[in-house]
């Protein structure tokens, strides 16, 4: 069976999929976008070309949704409903509730649906996850998730652009939620969307600390896990880890030598969606089990901005 692939909404991050897709071992039947500059895409690529996905889903056993994010929850559901397997990129929704419905649907209906987290692919995640032990009692973390962005996204503002990868991250590293949330944002260049966000995770035992930003000149996707036997930094861009062991002298002193560890450096994009086109074609159902949680803890971040106080994550 050659999987047949739709990807509905080919704008910047869409043509990714598109290239993706033309690159792996399915069928790309078709595009669907409304906007008409489109077409030389769909010609290069020797798809079909539709103003409306409704049509090109009868022609296709799975799809990816790459629109805006407040048309997922809409998109998402119309596909479920017609018995298709979905890849939605990041965030699911922007409303847990929804978000919960969607993975319901998918359910019932045996379909998979799976989020975008693209950072659960790349190469300096997986390796992080694997040497997580080696770094002993977590002490603290902090991460950054930064670039300038114009004009900035209207759908949504940092802490679900930005601290989504990032909670979504730390959420696949650890296997676990935070007890509590605290959050400060700032609305610089529009009173719609904040810009800029500062978000502290409490585990209880440990902090984790987030700065995210479209507003920064430099474009950052780093982490730092201080643990009792070894400090860790792991560069998401460049696909790096620094590993700094704690060494104990012969007089007591604390000594730390910085190790750089080779990784095998990927496209994550590839790996998401082989993967997904695998899982479909073997009849696979794997569905997004955290996806509800990262999208609630940034609904509580926004909320925690907004009432200025901790919250509780339930």
């Amino acid at each position: 069976m050659v999987v047949k692939i739709g990807v509905i909404g080919c704008g910047k991050w869409g043509k990714n999929h598109v290239r993706v897709y033309s690159e792996l071992d399915c069928e790309l039947v078709g595009l669907s976008d409304p906007n008409p500059n489109v077409r030389e895409l769909a010609e290069k690529y020797g798809a079909k070309l539709f103003t409306d996905y409704k049509e090109m889903l009868p022609l296709v056993d799975a799809v990816s949704v790459v629109v805006p994010t407040d048309m997922h929850y809409d998109v998402v559901k119309v596909c479920l409903e017609a018995g298709k397997h979905v890849l939605v990129e990041k965030p699911i929704t922007l409303d847990s509730g929804k978000a919960k419905e969607l993975l319901d649907i998918a359910k019932e209906k045996g379909l998979m649906l799976t989020v975008g987290y693209l950072f659960r692919f790349n190469s300096s995640v997986l390796e992080l996850k694997k040497r997580l032990k080696d770094a002993g009692d977590i002490q603290y973390i902090t991460a950054r998730y930064m670039h300038s962005s114009k004009p900035p996204r209207k759908d949504s503002g940092v802490i679900f652009n930005f601290a989504a990868h990032l909670v979504d991250i730390i959420t696949f590293l650890l296997e676990r939620k935070p007890k509590k949330v605290y959050c400060k944002k700032s609305n610089l260049l529009s009173q719609e969307r904040e810009d800029v966000a500062i978000i502290i995770l409490d585990y209880g035992d440990f902090l984790a600390e987030f700065e995210v930003s479209w507003l920064h000149p430099l474009k950052k996707r780093d982490m730092w896990i201080i643990g009792s036997k070894q400090k860790v930094y792991a560069d998401f861009l460049e696909q790096m880890l620094t590993v700094y062991p704690i060494e104990v002298s012969y007089d007591g002193n604390k000594i730390e030598k910085e190790s750089n560890i080779e990784i095998r450096k990927n496209e994550p994009l590839k790996d998401e969606l082989k993967q997904f086109c695998n899982n479909v074609e073997s009849g696979k159902v794997v569905n997004a089990h955290d996806e509800h949680i990262i999208t609630r803890i940034c609904e509580l971040c926004l909320e925690s901005a907004k009432n200025e106080k901790e919250l509780d994550v339930a």
